[in-house]
């Protein structure tokens, strides 16, 4: 994914396109018994957020795939793996451990797969174990956003900083680094409101 972060003003249609999209993912995935939760994740999946025009798409499994069988599943789809910008690039192959839970360090393990990735229909797809506190994170800074338009604005403010820092980026890993911060801010104060809901 080439290029630096492009922030998008809020379109309703994402929802929409995320709900497709989740559709034929379940449909493809059936067979193999292991997907447990889809779900729209990211700034997409929040009404008013600014955000890359990329949907991010999250599956939860019980174990990964071997990667031919669900590279093959995914495929019908429209979904391809993931390589990422540069090797290091953050996310692609294991998430960053953060949160307050401990889990042995394989449960961060994860696939990344794109779709129509420099089309109109791009979406990013992450396939984690259920097992993963990310799957959990994901779920609740969604939700937490919604619920707290001063925390999501403020978000927004954070994003669009950090956008206009690394505008001048070959690809926005930095970017998504840089969105670590807030992150790190507010990690506390959304896990606890996840778990209380």
């Amino acid at each position: 994914m080439p290029g630096p972060a492009v922030l998008q003003p809020y379109d309703p249609d994402w929802p929409i396109r995320a709900a497709r999209l989740l559709t034929a993912v379940q449909q493809v995935l059936a067979p193999l018994e292991v997907a447990e939760a889809f779900d729209h994740i990211g700034s997409t999946s929040v009404p008013g957020l600014a955000a890359k025009a990329y949907l991010d798409l999250q599956v939860l499994v019980r174990e990964l795939p071997e990667p031919s069988v669900v590279d093959d599943a995914l495929a019908a789809a429209g979904f391809v793996p993931a390589v990422g910008a540069r090797p290091d690039s953050p996310g692609v192959h294991r998430d960053i451990p953060r949160g307050s839970q401990v889990v042995p360090a394989g449960v961060w393990r994860k696939r990344l797969f794109v779709h129509d990735i420099d089309g109109p229909g791009a979406a990013i797809l992450h396939v984690r174990l259920s097992a993963s506190p990310w799957g959990r994170y994901t779920v609740w800074f969604r939700d937490w956003l919604r619920a707290h338009p001063q925390a999501r604005d403020s978000y927004a403010d954070f994003k669009a900083t950090a956008a206009a820092e690394h505008a001048g980026d070959a690809d926005f890993d930095d970017y998504t680094r840089a969105k670590t911060a807030f992150f790190d801010r507010v990690q506390e104060e959304f896990e606890a409101w996840g778990r209380r809901t």
